[in-house]
C-alpha cells in the first residue's frame, strides 16, 4: 500500500469511465448508421435513437464526474472540504465577473453601432 497513490488511482478510474462513455456513444453511432444503411432504421429513426443515446451518455459522464467528485470530498477532512468549497465559490464568482464584463462590452459595442448606423443614416 506504502507505493499506492489515492488521488492518482482516482483519476485513472475517472479517465476510464469516460473513456468508456465515448467509446460506448462511437460504437453506438456505427451500429446506427450500419442499421440505416440496411434500411432496418429511417434516417429520421435513427437521428432520434442517435440523440436518446447521446443524452443516454451524458447523463452517464455526469454521474460519473459526480461520483468522482463525491469519493474526492468524502476522503478530505472538514477543513479540507471548506477550503476546497471556499476556493470552488472563488472560481465561480470570477467567472460569473468576467461573463459580465463580456456582456457589458458587447452591449456597449452595440449601442455604438446603432449610433454609428443612425448617423449615417441621417
Amino acid at each position: 500500500m506504502a507505493g499506492f497513490n489515492f488521488g492518482e488511482g482516482m483519476r485513472t478510474i475517472f479517465l476510464a469511465g469516460v473513456g468508456a462513455i465515448a467509446m460506448g456513444a462511437e460504437k453506438s453511432q456505427q451500429i446506427i448508421d450500419d442499421l440505416v444503411k440496411k434500411g432496418e432504421l429511417t434516417v429520421e429513426q435513427g437521428k432520434e435513437l442517435n440523440e436518446e443515446l447521446t443524452r443516454k451518455a451524458t447523463k452517464a459522464k455526469n454521474n460519473t464526474q459526480d461520483a468522482f467528485l463525491r469519493t474526492r470530498l468524502e476522503n478530505m477532512s472538514p477543513e479540507e472540504r471548506t477550503a476546497y468549497a471556499e476556493k470552488v465559490a472563488a472560481i465561480s464568482k470570477e467567472i460569473d465577473e468576467r461573463a459580465t464584463t463580456v456582456d457589458a462590452e458587447v452591449e456597449e459595442t452595440e449601442e455604438a453601432d446603432e449610433s454609428d448606423t443612425e448617423d449615417a443614416e441621417a
